[in-house]
């Protein structure tokens, strides 16, 4: 079966366009295996749909389902892009979290950026989805006997963002914990953030794929909860250094939509034996 490899800032992805490409739990974990499979943080799967020019399903490196993926939508749109007969350099993409109208940037009819419209961020508790009524917005939870405070965002997908200066021993030792609290039903990513030069630099602990050299929809959560916190200024262009590299996020100052930009990559294509 014909696959495509690509990375946005190091987040890297298997791509299909077979519609009989497998998508079971087992299946997915060995394809994204670095040493026995072709080695991933999640697949992505391009399907047909009436509301937009494709669909974008999405499996984690553990098996789970992810409702939405930043770095992988820049990937999907380059790839829709680059390999169309007829390019247009805008595409809607549908996803779990709704549409994403995506614009290209190529250069002699190849992508190298893709701006994506990620729609609104959702901050009710319930929404993102956290066992507490409300809005989560510098508060507490309790951490292995720490109280460790943050803003929990819905980009589609659950986020908490802590702006807790920590030590990197304890950034690596606190990602899972958070990552697996009982507040959070269906668990979360997490983003750990240090404001640094004027951009913020972000680690990031996935949901369903551990620690990642990016995050999209988490460098959009980090930024929404930094213009919440008057860290970073909404409506204006934000720096977000992850360790992949940057993206740009501009969160809309009535919070109506966040808009993220960055580059997306093909590595190589090649078959597998399903």
């Amino acid at each position: 079966m014909r696959f495509w490899k690509y990375h946005g800032l190091g987040n890297d992805f298997i791509l299909f366009e077979d519609p009989k490409a497998p998508v079971d739990p087992a299946a997915v974990t060995r394809l994204c295996d670095r040493r026995t499979g072709i080695g991933a943080d999640g697949i992505l799967y391009v399907r047909p749909d009436p509301e937009a020019d494709a669909y974008m399903k999405i499996m984690n490196s553990d098996g789970s389902e992810a409702e939405m993926c930043g770095n992988g939508i820049r990937c999907l749109a380059k790839h829709l892009h680059d390999r169309s007969p007829e390019p247009r350099d805008r595409l809607r993409i549908n996803t779990l979290a709704g549409v994403m109208d995506t614009r290209i940037v190529a250069s002699r009819g190849e992508t190298s950026e893709v701006s994506v419209d990620m729609g609104a961020p959702r901050m009710e508790c319930r929404d993102i989805p956290m066992d507490c009524d409300g809005r989560f917005i510098d508060r507490g939870i309790e951490v292995d006997g720490l109280e460790i405070k943050g803003t929990a965002v819905s980009m589609g997908n659950p986020h908490f963002i802590i702006f807790q200066e920590l030590p990197d021993d304890e950034v690596r030792r606190l990602g899972p914990l958070v990552h697996a609290h009982p507040v959070f039903p269906r668990k979360t990513n997490v983003e750990f953030v240090r404001p640094r030069d004027g951009r913020l630099e972000v680690t990031v602990f996935e949901r369903g794929a551990g620690w990642t050299q990016a995050c999209g929809t988490g460098a959009c959560a980090t930024a929404v909860a930094a213009g919440l916190k008057g860290i970073a200024p909404l409506g204006s262009d934000v720096q977000v250094r992850l360790p992949g590299g940057d993206l740009t996020i501009n969160v809309m100052k009535d919070l109506s939509m966040v808009r993220m930009t960055g580059p997306a990559a093909r590595v190589f294509q090649g078959e597998v034996d399903i």
